[in-house]
């Protein structure tokens, strides 16, 4: 080798090694003063390997302290919904959709996550929902326990309780909060803070065996001073079967203990306040120490191309992740937030397309709020799905067709074998089902005269189900900023856990 070319590679080397090391994030000086805990679930099987494959890539890698997370679940946002998504989102600013780019796929760090649960092959979001934020595989159907517990045995859960990462930041002094489309007591927010053997004990009128009702255990969360902010749906189970709710006459709450929850959130400080409706988010300063519960519908909230109609209106997921950023913000030992976009799954278990890509582009508007926000020094965010769906994108569609429309490779639409045109999307099953009574010799409708791309259209399905399932494909992860480069390669859903928190120096 010449000496010239030696050198030359010399200083390449050299250049590039000082531009790493220029680049590395810094460890901040907040997040060194935390002391890492020993959580409740320490020696459960699934913590343990986690643990195991987390610190391995620790060991291998420079990974910096992260003062703040925030992670953000489309729920059932698989693949093939994220892809989707991005056409749709594209084509919706009059972009080439296939090349266009969501804020989460521009995040540097990415890898696959396996959804599994303990008992089921394809799991269900409770159990998916534990994993990210307790670092443990448990039964389907049930919440903030271990994979000890029984769904539906209250007595099986005595001593059976994990520590979520928002339980543990919490009792470290940092600030929490919950933002979701869905009900705050719904399986993915509710697994922040509840411990329950069933997802659908949300009020005491479901409850048996003795347990706490997951709407209860969040008034009487028991860690720190308590979620800083949390916004969603679901005030029914707030509020008691004689009171009649804020926005529609002919609706109550749901709770026979006479307990109005609401009230009772408003009781605890001066400083803590409850809202239902848009004027009253608008009106509420997130620049304060304010601690608010807001509650927008009586169960989920509406859909992203629903919520213009609503009556008292709503903030969108972005308003409301804008809203909870600057509230956390204010407090100077760093935060941990969750922002989910609950009802993409709603829409996909509907057979609704067009609903599911709009809430899961309405998603990633809000992933880029929190990149514009937030200091890549600091704030570690993740974006992931709990599990997937059925659905599918096949044919030989040409660029820039309608990812919502009729399949076409030129001027006219792609047959099946039936000489009849089918969708660029479709589901594996579902209540869109070609042959929904299963008769013998039933043919498929025919979607020339349909107007395939209106909101309300249900997607063609293989299966007839009354509502379409979840799919059990490996799902994607993004990340940026410090501890980002732990997600890689394909991982263990319940490894998320420990990427958190072991950025933010939270736990062993």
């Amino acid at each position: 080798m010449s000496n010239s070319l030696a050198g030359y590679l010399l200083a390449s080397v050299t250049a590039l090694t000082l531009a790493a090391c220029a680049t590395a994030p810094q460890t901040t000086e907040m997040s060194d003063n935390r002391e890492a805990v020993e959580p409740a679930q320490i020696a459960d099987s699934y913590y343990l390997e986690a643990q195991q494959a987390v610190d391995q890539k620790y060991a291998e890698r420079q990974t910096p302290r992260a003062k703040n997370v925030i992670i953000f679940i489309g729920d059932g946002m698989g693949v093939s919904t994220i892809t989707s998504a991005r056409i749709y989102a594209g084509q919706a600013k009059g972009l080439d959709g296939e090349s266009y780019k969501l804020a989460m796929e521009k995040l540097p760090w990415s890898a696959l996550s396996k959804t599994y649960s303990h008992d089921s092959q394809i799991a269900d979001s409770a159990a998916t929902a534990t994993a990210l934020v307790s670092g443990v595989k448990v039964p389907s159907g049930t919440l903030g326990v271990t994979q000890s517990v029984a769904r539906g045995n209250c007595a099986t859960a005595d001593g059976a309780g994990s520590d979520s990462l928002f339980e543990i930041a919490e009792d470290a002094g940092l600030a929490t909060g919950i933002v979701s489309t869905a009900r705050i007591t719904h399986a993915t927010p509710a697994s922040t803070y509840s411990h329950s053997v069933d997802r659908d004990w949300e009020n005491d009128t479901s409850v048996k065996g003795g347990c706490v009702d997951i709407a209860l255990q969040l008034i009487e969360w028991p860690h720190g001073d308590g979620f800083e902010v949390v916004l969603g749906g679901g005030r029914s189970n707030f509020l008691t079967s004689d009171t009649q709710d804020p926005e529609y006459e002919d609706k109550t709450g749901r709770r026979e203990d006479g307990r109005d929850l609401m009230a009772e959130w408003n009781a605890k400080s001066d400083t803590h306040q409850t809202i239902t409706d848009a004027a009253g988010f608008e009106a509420m300063d997130f620049d304060s120490d304010i601690r608010v519960l807001g509650l927008f519908e009586p169960s989920h909230m509406q859909f992203e191309l629903d919520r213009a109609e609503d009556g008292a209106g709503e903030p969108s997921i972005s308003d409301m992740t804008e809203a909870a950023i600057r509230r956390l913000s204010r407090d100077e030992d760093g935060y941990v937030l969750m922002v989910e976009g609950g009802r993409v799954d709603h829409a996909h278990h509907a057979g609704n397309a067009a609903r599911a890509l709009s809430d899961a582009a309405a998603l990633d508007e809000a992933v880029a709020k929190a990149v514009e926000m937030t200091d890549p020094d600091e704030t570690l965010i993740i974006v992931t799905a709990d599990h997937s769906h059925t659905l599918m994108i096949a044919g030989y569609s040409q660029r820039n067709n309608p990812i919502l429309g009729l399949s076409s490779s030129g001027m006219t639409p792609n047959t099946g074998a039936d000489g009849k045109p089918y969708t660029t999307l479709g589901y594996l099953n579902g209540p869109g089902a070609v042959c929904p009574e299963m008769e013998l010799g039933c043919q498929r409708s025919d979607l020339s005269d349909r107007d395939v791309e209106d909101k309300d259209f249900l997607q063609q399905s293989v299966v007839p189900m009354r509502s379409e399932t979840h799919g059990g494909e490996d799902v994607a992860v993004f990340a940026s900023g410090p501890g980002a480069m732990l997600v890689s390669g394909v991982m263990e859903q319940n490894e998320i856990f420990h990427v958190m928190g072991r950025s933010l120096g939270l736990v062993k």
